[in-house]
């Protein structure tokens, strides 16, 4: 196959892992910085051109794309989907999962176990919407946020109260959330490819921070999960519409809850703390799934 790994930088730990593992199986690897990319619109031939040449004959992408570009990635990756390449995790997917709101009203439609989350637009409403998801202490997020960034714990309610006015001063969009306390600044990454949690890891936050980011000075160790957090994953990733994906679990006395479902998970984190060849993983998963698909949608245009 030729694969093109949509990333910004070809030094990034996942993205050498995907392209060392790709090459180990014989395949043609290409890492294509989405921004770099620019696109020929059109019904007949749609093209993709990259520092002056035409991007063709790929049969796989595997998209890694950053928050911060979301909105050109995913155009570039939609025309890569209308040239007839195969997206590791198509683009509407990519979309539904960084769109924070978005994402839990689909998993709560699903049935998918999550914290008691509050969205407002008033300042007016802010008492109750606190009162709403069981009181302080609240976790308090900013839908455009990653890797812990915009993610405060208010402990009081009138800190609460002063945080959410404060960014809704600001104009940024935020959600509130119960604060799951038995948790213990613990939560498990659970890492699906295809209808299969492949590899876990807890990630436990470093002493007085209650976020559990690697980013933020978290650590990874292996974890066994039960059955039901097993099934929560795989219906998370699911409901996104997701290939692949990290689906980040608390574990509650209501049972798992679904934090957050990552489109672009990291590799470096989950392969150490586990062991397993999981960039492997998902070139195998891809092997055995891009044909069936190019049979699937063959004349669509």
């Amino acid at each position: 196959m030729k694969i093109a790994i949509m990333s910004r930088n070809k030094h990034l730990y996942s993205t050498r892992r995907l392209v060392e593992e790709g090459l180990n199986r014989g395949h043609e690897v290409r890492v294509v910085d989405a921004l770099h990319c620019y696109m020929n619109i059109t019904s007949a031939n749609p093209q993709i051109h990259y520092h002056g040449e035409t991007l063709d004959d790929f049969d796989v992408v595997i998209p890694r794309i950053g928050a911060s570009v979301t909105f050109y990635g995913t155009a570039v990756l939609r025309q890569f989907e209308m040239m007839g390449v195969f997206p590791v995790n198509e683009s509407v997917a990519i979309t539904r999962a960084r769109d924070k709101l978005r994402s839990l009203q689909l998993l709560a439609r699903k049935g998918v176990g999550m914290p008691v989350t509050g969205f407002a637009n008033k300042p007016d409403n802010v008492p109750d919407l606190i009162k709403m998801v069981g009181g302080s202490p609240v976790v308090i997020k900013l839908l455009q946020g990653t890797q812990g960034i915009g993610v405060v714990l208010a402990e009081t309610r009138k800190a609460a109260e002063s945080v959410i006015e404060a960014f809704m001063g600001l104009k940024a969009d935020i959600l509130v959330q119960e604060y799951i306390k038995e948790a213990g600044g613990a939560d498990i990454r659970c890492f699906v490819i295809g209808d299969k949690v492949i590899a876990a890891m807890k990630r436990q936050a470093a002493e007085g921070e209650f976020r559990s980011n690697l980013h933020r000075g978290g650590t990874a160790s292996l974890i066994r999960i039960t059955p039901e957090e097993r099934r929560t994953a795989i219906a998370s990733a699911k409901a996104m519409g997701l290939n692949v994906a990290g689906v980040d679990l608390l574990r509650s006395s209501r049972g798992p809850l679904v934090m957050e479902v990552n489109s672009s998970p990291g590799l470096e984190g989950i392969e150490a703390a586990t062991n397993k060849n999981v960039a492997g993983m998902i070139i195998d998963w891809t092997e055995k799934n891009q044909a069936p698909w190019k049979t699937r949608t063959k004349g669509r245009g």
